[in-house]
């Protein structure tokens, strides 16, 4: 894309040409791409009332029906979503980065809805929780996929299923099992990502360690301080039992990135894991357990589990990627913020998927528009005080 072309209008253009043939009408089309740029306006909030406003009409009726009985494909528009943002992100020095994030609701109704823990409110309220995977590189952070979690209470009851428009074939799945799917679907497709990483949500379940080590995918994933890890002379030893072992002159202190308050600066020390390596390929590759100490609180600690050829495992290069988590934080707090992520009104299964796709596809086009303004701000001669474009020049 040459400088002349990174404009807001051309940006939306060119997302708006991918998207144009998912849509069977053209009416349907212009609404959703209209809906995309409601949630990136100055829109008090972006329910459906709101958004119909902003639009120009007089009741939600277009917006519900939309993000109810439009025919469209919101997981089309996902794989959309995916080469967007590989097309303007992608660098060989990406990471995927896992995480989870809670949607406070009212009533029973809502598919997936229960009293569950929210870590965005911090406590075990009444809501939906979604998975969802982060692509992040040296030129931003965007999200690929989203999936809505079922809690076994509504896979087991199917009548309710029905009734919250959730498919006949969607069954009980774990985090990190929705994870899982995610990832395979990314990875299948061969985008550049060089390392995995997410809590100990995903890195405590061995399943999906297991799953990345046959797939040859690199890895930093969070553990518990009770995860069992094989080390010395094959010994099962608790990962803080290993940490409280490891000499004090084998710690070092190394930036994680930047934060809202600087250098995120801890304490980190790295040791190597057994593990049976009975092929020369598998000699290739190492497992290590990588810890982190707070500065203030030298009690509070951290711990990963990594897997990833030798010749590629330097402690520098592995605190960065475990540094990556944050991304998403950010990413949901900007998505939540900006680009309505979680002021959604709908109940189906389907509507969730549907509202939360274009949300994400708000938010790629968002992180678009920045990327392209910092890349104008470098071209720009010295003293140039002209105005870069923001999300309502759309």
């Amino acid at each position: 894309m040459q400088p002349q072309d990174l404009s807001v209008s051309a940006l939306f253009n060119g997302l708006a040409e991918r998207l144009g043939p998912l849509f069977p009408r053209s009416e349907t089309r212009d609404r959703a791409l209209c809906y995309v740029q409601g949630l990136l306006s100055h829109c008090e909030r972006k329910n459906g009332w709101h958004l119909a406003e902003w639009l120009g009409d007089k009741s939600p009726d277009g917006v519900q029906y939309l993000l109810d009985r439009a025919r469209w494909d919101a997981d089309a528009a996902r794989d959309v979503l995916r080469q967007w943002v590989i097309d303007t992100l992608g660098s060989t020095e990406g990471v995927l980065v896992l995480d989870e994030t809670g949607f406070i609701k009212k009533g029973q109704h809502s598919a997936g809805v229960q009293r569950q823990y929210s870590g965005t409110a911090g406590r075990i309220e009444n809501s939906q929780i979604g998975a969802f995977l982060l692509y992040a590189s040296p030129a931003g952070h965007a999200f690929l996929d989203r999936a809505l979690y079922l809690p076994k209470s509504w896979a087991q009851d199917r009548e309710r299923c029905r009734r919250a428009g959730i498919p006949h074939d969607v069954d009980f799945a774990s985090k990190p099992e929705l994870a899982r799917r995610m990832l395979e679907r990314v990875l299948d497709q061969g985008i550049p990502a060089s390392w995995v990483t997410g809590d100990s949500v995903y890195g405590g379940n061995r399943s999906l360690r297991l799953w990345l080590e046959d797939r040859s995918q690199p890895f930093v994933l969070e553990v518990a301080c009770n995860e069992p890890l094989w080390w010395k002379s094959f010994d099962c030893t608790r990962a803080d039992e290993i940490a409280a072992a490891i000499p004090e002159d084998q710690w070092q202190m190394l930036s994680a990135g930047s934060g809202s308050k600087g250098e995120r600066l801890y304490d980190w020390a790295l040791t190597p894991l057994a593990r049976l390596q009975p092929t020369e390929e598998a000699r290739r590759w190492g497992h290590y357990l990588l810890i982190r100490r707070s500065l203030s609180k030298p009690g509070e600690l951290a711990y990963y589990v990594v897997h990833a050829p030798k010749d590629w495992v330097s402690i520098e290069t592995l605190v960065r990627v475990a540094g990556q988590r944050w991304k998403i934080e950010q990413g949901f707090q900007t998505a939540k913020s900006e680009c309505g992520l979680d002021e959604y009104e709908v109940r189906r299964w389907g509507s969730w998927y549907r509202h939360i796709t274009l949300s994400l596809l708000a938010h790629s086009l968002l992180v678009a528009i920045r990327q392209a303004t910092q890349q104008q701000k470098k071209t720009l001669p010295t003293g140039f005080n002209g105005h870069s474009p923001n999300s309502n020049g759309l």
